[in-house]
């Protein structure tokens, strides 16, 4: 299977408290071709919240800059549109959320609840921006029948300009399997570029999850915490891109062992973050990067333990330190 896909574009899921500028520019830099802000809350944005606005920070790295929002007031989320329009390349609404801090306000993925209201929203967005709207959603609530089928068609036939599809319901969450075969259906359903998103993990499961579905493209996102070499590394091994990784080539392109090729690349990726994270915050690292310096350890001999002791680290220079020399000793 490895190998057989044509290449398409890989998108970077929008994660809340993951993909910080920061990390979506580190994400670019290990192949990702399209990143999306983590989701915003529209009437945060609305009320000019400055920590809100931080989230949706743009750089001219990150093209397209395509920031994504969330609610469930129509009025908000037209307005928020507005307000975006002049930085953004594309704006992304948000359907497909499942966690209960959303869904508990009928937004996210609560909203393919009430599907006249979800068409309306896209409507109102696409009418008042004049850069494209695209769209995220899941198969539906998971309470009866499913209705992304019937909803991609009706936010295509109001503007959308790409809808992205996770393949779960709003109940399921993350459990189960991703529905690839449900995606098939909205692929062949609609003219517009459709996402498949859910269960993507590596190269053989993107290969499978193209062949199902037939997607213009393909989102990531569990599975690129802590692991944006991710990216890189699907496309290699489709043979979409021979080029050697960065991490690679700052080693020499020697052949270690699994443990030293993990600990390799993702001290280069933890380095890069920091300095990124630095950069885009006035030489001060953001809240995310204990969350960040968490999930990079994972998978690897020591980290249940070294992640206990970190928790206790809050300073972002500290944490810095402290990451490093855990990838450090890893090689030696």
């Amino acid at each position: 299977m490895v190998g057989e896909a044509e290449p398409v574009p890989l998108f970077l899921a929008p994660m809340s408290g993951v993909t910080d500028l920061a990390y979506r520019l580190l994400a670019r830099e290990c192949g990702a071709d399209i990143t999306i802000t983590e989701f915003t809350a529209a009437a945060a944005l609305t009320r000019q919240d400055a920590r809100s606005w931080h989230k949706v920070e743009c750089d001219p790295r990150e093209n397209p800059f395509i920031p994504q929002i969330f609610g469930g007031n129509i009025d908000e989320m037209v307005k928020s549109c507005d307000l975006l329009q002049e930085m953004a390349d594309m704006i992304d609404l948000n359907f497909g959320c499942p966690a209960p801090k959303v869904t508990r306000h009928c937004a996210g993925a609560a909203l393919m609840g009430k599907p006249d209201e979800l068409v309306e929203m896209v409507a109102q967005c696409v009418e008042i921006s004049q850069v494209p709207i695209t769209v995220k959603m899941r198969l539906g609530t998971g309470n009866g029948a499913t209705n992304a089928l019937e909803l991609a068609k009706r936010v295509e036939d109001v503007g959308a300009s790409r809808i992205c599809v996770h393949g779960r319901t709003l109940k399921q969450r993350y459990s189960g399997e991703s529905d690839w075969q449900a995606i098939r259906k909205i692929v062949n359903a609609v003219d517009v570029p459709v996402i498949a998103n859910g269960d993507i993990v590596d190269a053989d499961s993107a290969a499978r999850c193209l062949e199902i579905t037939g997607a213009a493209g393909l989102m990531i996102g569990r599975a690129a915490i802590g692991r944006p070499m991710i990216f890189h590394q699907i496309k290699s091994e489709l043979g979409w891109n021979n080029s050697l990784p960065q991490w690679m080539e700052d080693n020499g392109g020697d052949d270690v062992d699994t443990t030293a090729i993990k600990a390799v690349s993702r001290l280069w990726a933890w380095r890069r973050y920091v300095e990124l994270d630095s950069e885009v915050n006035d030489g001060k690292g953001s809240k995310n990067r204990l969350r960040h310096g968490l999930s990079f350890t994972k998978g690897l001999p020591g980290g249940k333990a070294f992640r206990i002791h970190l928790h206790g680290n809050r300073k972002a220079d500290e944490v810095a330190k402290s990451v490093e020399k855990f990838f450090i000793d890893l090689q030696q």
